[in-house]
């Protein structure tokens, strides 16, 4: 980091030199001529404290002009670094094909790709227009690519944007190849040596859309029934027209659009986040739904559509509906895959519910659990079924070997279908499963940070002092995940597991706790199973669980400092 003023102008006044792009030249300029005042000069130490670290996550950070921001010069670096990697593969001529959403700057971000590509010696093709994240998974497999990249930040605030890198296989990166893509961009000198034609990449054209449309046909049973009515909202996302196009090729009812939020819009204006897990981002889903007469189910994406939310009715609550957890949602594909006889392994990841271990054991499935991601989910052997509590589904690993926000829509909305055929719904199909395999009750303790040492300081304080009881449940076993274990690499978590209490109602309890990968949070994963015995026992069960997971996350908070 460079402390010393005058270096620190030179260090800015040469990324000016060599920036692209005006705005950020502008920005730039702006703050080195400010530098006197100390507020501006510890914004600008700050956007040159280091690098944005590309690893499994590729890039996502704040818009702006500097090393630690994503803009031009940073995403140059970047492809210029992933071209160097795929040439030392020996994919020097392959295909990379390149997406990216609506957010600000993401159309010039692939528009540099592509030049940097073919600057480079290799074939590049740009999808048409702004398109959900999975077409561009699919869009991978379906050419032939070596590669693939998105230009995304998910569901990142809207002053952010990502850079995500996909292989040939169609998933995204894990190590080593992250880290060897890392080394590749360290050792891109001046932008000036970067060759950036100004053409000779491809635009594609509707067909690859299209064709995966045509894909998302797959997941459905032919003739399975069709007349669920659906609120949806893109969420200011690019999800919309992808979405309302494969439920009019299923054959279901056109969804009603909320309206304020059907238009992609990089500055997210009706929400604080725009992610469907976060306080507030449904209400006005809800409120079409409520204005909309014979809605049966609420379905969300995020703003590059490859997560998936859905929400049930609740009658005499305030908005009258509710959000279904990630958990939730998983359990419920799970079942619908099993009764249209699924083969093959059902796979989640070890901070979402360990129902699916239990349904997929009662079906004499395979499954498997990985660490966070669908980077890892991707690659399970054999894979039919994954997902993540992060509201993330694979329902078409063939197809797309990533979550996607499109077809697990269509396959819960089938399901809902069928439910709603024999008079029943989403919700009479999560009691089954709790009368089968135990109500197994999740909750989240997250906690959102300016300062990312308080995050590595509450993870110090765990394993120093770690808990020996949570809300009066004994930890009768604690793995220190940085150490790997026999069927998982090395990450940064903790894991609980917790016994048993008879006089609680508690079959067993799980905690999981990790710094996020993407945002600026330390999420801790709550789980308690209650044994359920009859379908009138579940309310009560229900209020056992809830009473367990406040309780472990009031010990929990206490017992990391947070």
């Amino acid at each position: 980091m460079a402390t010393d003023p005058a270096e620190l102008i030179n260090r800015a006044q040469a990324w000016l030199a060599e920036d692209p792009d005006p705005e950020t030249r502008e920005e730039l300029a702006k703050l080195i001529e400010a530098a006197g005042d100390e507020e501006i000069a510890a914004e600008l130490a700050a956007r040159f404290a280091g690098t944005l670290q590309f690893g499994t996550a590729g890039l996502r950070g704040e818009l702006g002009a500097g090393p630690m921001r994503m803009n031009r010069s940073v995403v140059i670096r970047a492809a210029a670094g992933l071209a160097a990697y795929l040439k030392a593969q020996g994919d020097g001529a392959g295909l990379v094909v390149v997406g990216y959403d609506a957010r600000h700057k993401s159309a010039d971000f692939a528009r540099d790709t592509a030049a940097v590509m073919v600057g480079a010696g290799l074939r590049a093709a740009v999808l048409p227009r702004p398109l959900p994240t999975p077409v561009l998974a699919f869009a991978i497999r379906h050419l032939g690519a070596v590669a693939g990249v998105e230009v995304t930040a998910s569901h990142n605030p809207p002053r952010d944007n990502g850079y995500k890198v996909y292989l040939g296989d169609g998933s995204q990166i894990v190590p080593p190849a992250d880290g060897e893509i890392a080394d590749r961009i360290a050792a891109v000198g001046p932008l000036a040596g970067v060759p950036r034609p100004e053409a000779g990449w491809e635009t594609l054209d509707e067909a690859v859309l299209d064709a995966y449309l045509a894909r998302t046909d797959a997941v459905l049973t032919p003739d399975s029934p069709r007349d669920t009515r659906v609120v949806y909202t893109p969420m200011h996302g690019v999800g919309r027209d992808t979405l309302v196009a494969a439920f009019a090729r299923a054959g279901f009812p056109a969804p009603t659009v909320v309206a304020e939020q059907a238009e992609p819009d990089p500055d997210f204006p009706t929400v604080a986040f725009p992610n469907p897990e976060e306080p507030g981002a449904m209400d006005l889903a809800f409120a079409t739904a409520r204005n909309t007469a014979g809605t049966d189910i609420v379905i969300a994406n995020d703003p590059d559509a490859d997560r998936c939310a859905v929400a049930v009715p609740a009658p005499g609550t305030p908005d009258g509906w509710r959000m279904l957890r990630g958990d939730e949602v998983g359990a419920l594909l799970a079942a619908h895959l099993v009764a249209k006889r699924a083969s093959g392994t059902f796979a989640t990841t070890i901070v979402s519910s360990q129902l699916l271990s239990r349904i997929a054991a009662a079906s004499s499935l395979p499954y498997e659990e990985t660490l966070t991601g669908f980077k890892w989910l991707a690659r399970v052997d054999g894979l039919r079924y994954a997902f993540e509590e992060a509201l993330g589904y694979c329902v078409d690993p063939q197809g797309v070997r990533d979550k996607d926000g499109i077809t697990a829509a269509l396959l819960i909305t089938e399901l809902a279908a069928e439910l709603k055929q024999s008079g029943r719904t989403l919700a009479d199909l999560l009691d089954d499963l709790a009368l089968a395999h135990g109500l197994h009750a999740t909750d989240q303790l997250s906690v959102r940070v300016e300062d990312l040492s308080l995050i590595a300081g509450a993870m110090r304080t765990l394993r120093a002092q770690p808990p020996a009881t949570l809300a009066g449940l004994t930890v009768t076993r604690a793995d220190d995940l940085d150490r790997g274990t026999e069927t998982l690499p090395p990450t940064d978590g903790l894991r609980y597991y917790l016994s048993g209490s008879a006089e609680a109602g508690i079959e067993a309890a799980r905690v999981v706790v990790r710094p996020s990968g993407t945002e600026p949070k330390l999420k801790c994963y709550l789980e308690v199973v209650v044994p359920v015995a009859s379908r009138e026992a579940l309310p009560e069960a229900r209020t056992k669980a809830a009473a367990a997971l406040a309780s472990v996350k009031r010990d929990l908070a206490a017992a990391a400092g947070i």
